[in-house]
């Protein structure tokens, strides 16, 4: 009997050892998992927040496109005249529908879109197609029933300085979105022309 108890005792001495060693690599394998899991969640939550973001910027610019692509088809389709004034200083835009003879003034009942860009998109500088541009006044881009009266771009900064370039083309009424500051064409003097 006396065997039997030793033999007990030294299961009874050995089993807890092992079970604390099993208990401590469990332990170990599991922090190890949540600090992997942490990392994942880490990094997942600062790409959503990236791609949040971009997706703002890309939906200002989206809607600032579609209020200068209304001006135009509205234009087309009605034979009433549009406008779409953009504010450097402001930071916003306006979509009316010209009724008063009166240009200057933009009345309440006109306005058709008002918006502002947010802090991670914002307006750099408009420049027409007959050279001139502004960065510190209203400009305005007017659409009729034979088109735009003048073409040109409005360059937009996104968060990383970024430009991008919405350009108006008054031949045909398109209004298209390219990345970077692109160059408008300018007309060739008389003297180049080969006719």
């Amino acid at each position: 009997m006396m065997r039997i108890c030793s033999a007990q005792m030294y299961l009874r001495t050995e089993r807890p050892k092992r079970w604390n060693r099993l208990a401590g690599s469990t332990l170990a394998e599991l922090v190890v998992v949540i600090v992997v899991v942490g990392m994942f969640v880490l990094l997942a939550h600062v790409h959503l927040f990236g791609l949040l973001r971009r997706n703002t910027f890309r939906a200002q610019l989206e809607e600032f496109v579609s209020a200068m692509r209304m001006a135009a088809t509205s234009a087309a389709e009605t034979g009433r005249r549009y406008e779409v004034i953009i504010d450097p200083i402001e930071q916003g835009f306006i979509l009316r529908e010209i009724t008063s003879p009166d240009l200057s003034q933009v009345l309440e009942e006109e306005i058709i879109i008002e918006n502002y860009f947010g802090r991670n998109c914002h307006v750099a500088y408009v420049e027409f197609d007959d050279g001139t541009y502004t960065n510190d006044f209203r400009a305005k881009f007017r659409a009729g029933l034979s088109g735009w009266q003048y073409g040109g771009k409005v360059v937009l900064m996104d968060e990383d300085e970024r430009a991008y370039s919405v350009v108006v083309n008054r031949l045909n009424r398109m209004v298209v979105l390219k990345e970077g500051d692109v160059l408008l064409m300018q007309p060739r003097p008389k003297d180049e022309m080969l006719f």
